[in-house]
């Protein structure tokens, strides 16, 4: 989670893809009908709807983890503009640390 909360922080092409596989798929939602695939359109979609450094916060626990498989609950907080999501993430990953499926849920705060 260090590690994506870096990326995410930076918009750092290379702190983005040391975070997958190179045949990783990323969903912005469980029924995406085109997911990001490989780490170069993962890489470009992140940058294209990129959130900048100072106006968010993230706040976060795990939920559980079954083999290489992990569930994180989290809340993003806007400032500035008063949205909030509450998300999901189901992750993915290889022995080395990264992921090879990332698929995200958000829902807006009320």
């Amino acid at each position: 989670m260090q590690h994506y909360i870096t990326a995410w922080r930076s918009n750092d092409p290379e702190d983005i893809r040391s975070l997958f596989t190179p045949d990783a798929m990323y969903a912005t939602s469980p029924n995406e009908p085109e997911p990001w695939r490989g780490r170069e359109q993962i890489v470009e979609h992140w940058l294209a709807a990129r959130d900048e450094p100072d106006e968010w916060t993230f706040e976060w626990k795990l939920l559980g983890v079954d083999g290489g498989r992990a569930f994180v609950q989290g809340v993003t907080r806007y400032r500035g503009t008063g949205r909030s999501y509450d998300n999901l993430w189901v992750v993915q990953l290889t022995g080395d640390g990264r992921a090879s499926s990332f698929t995200e849920w958000f829902m807006p705060r009320s």
